[in-house]
């Protein structure tokens, strides 16, 4: 029996952080590992779109959701910006993929640089040079040629770039459809098996309990 796959989640500042929250439920669901990051810009952001109190303390966050989603002991582990000695520091332990959700145009930035001032950044680093996979998911609109060169200059190192984009052919019915829509898309890109949405040809699907 092979071991669960382990899942480094990061919280950033930009908006659209529902699309990260519901990401960690559902990866808890699917019986993954995860690890959780988070910036203190995203506390603002969490307080602004969710009404949720994000703690500065990695303890009290880790203690919420895990209550929260049920998680497994030791499911769930939740780290400091500033914690190098946690495992996603260390190419000797990295896990087997990581995503930035949602993503600032300030870390993608730093992540195409290869800069490690945070935790965040360094996890990013390290699941690049570990061939592991690492996707991004930008909330930015426009565009500026600075995001797109940044973005291009990351995709050709393999990082996928997953801007959160919902369809609407699924006939959404409320705005957590709209977030499934996105956070399918990206456990797809991770390989971990969901029932968020019907497949394209397929009868809608009930989702995840």
């Amino acid at each position: 029996m092979s071991a669960p796959k382990t899942i480094t989640v990061a919280f950033t500042g930009a908006s659209g952080l529902p699309y990260g929250v519901r990401l960690v439920e559902c990866l808890l669901a699917a019986g993954c590992r995860v690890w959780l990051l988070y910036s203190q810009v995203a506390q603002i952001v969490a307080r602004q779109e969710m009404g949720w109190t994000l703690p500065g303390r990695p303890a009290e966050v880790e203690a919420e959701l895990a209550v929260r989603f049920s998680a497994t002991p030791g499911q769930l582990r939740v780290f400091g910006r500033e914690e190098w000695f946690a495992p996603p520091a260390s190419g000797s332990n990295p896990p087997d993929a990581m995503v930035v959700c949602p993503c600032t145009m300030a870390t993608l930035a730093a992540v195409a640089a290869g800069l490690s001032q945070s935790l965040i950044e360094r996890a990013a680093d390290v699941v690049i040079k570990e061939g592991r996979k690492l996707v991004l998911v930008p909330r930015e609109t426009p565009y500026s040629a600075i995001h797109l060169e940044n973005m291009l200059k990351l995709a050709r190192l393999g990082v996928c770039i997953l801007p959160p984009n919902p369809g609407f052919y699924h006939h959404p019915q409320k705005v957590e459809d709209l977030v499934d829509f996105v956070v399918a898309r990206i456990l797809d890109q991770l390989g971990v098996a969901h029932s968020l949405m019907a497949r394209w040809g397929e009868a809608p699907a009930d989702g995840i309990d």
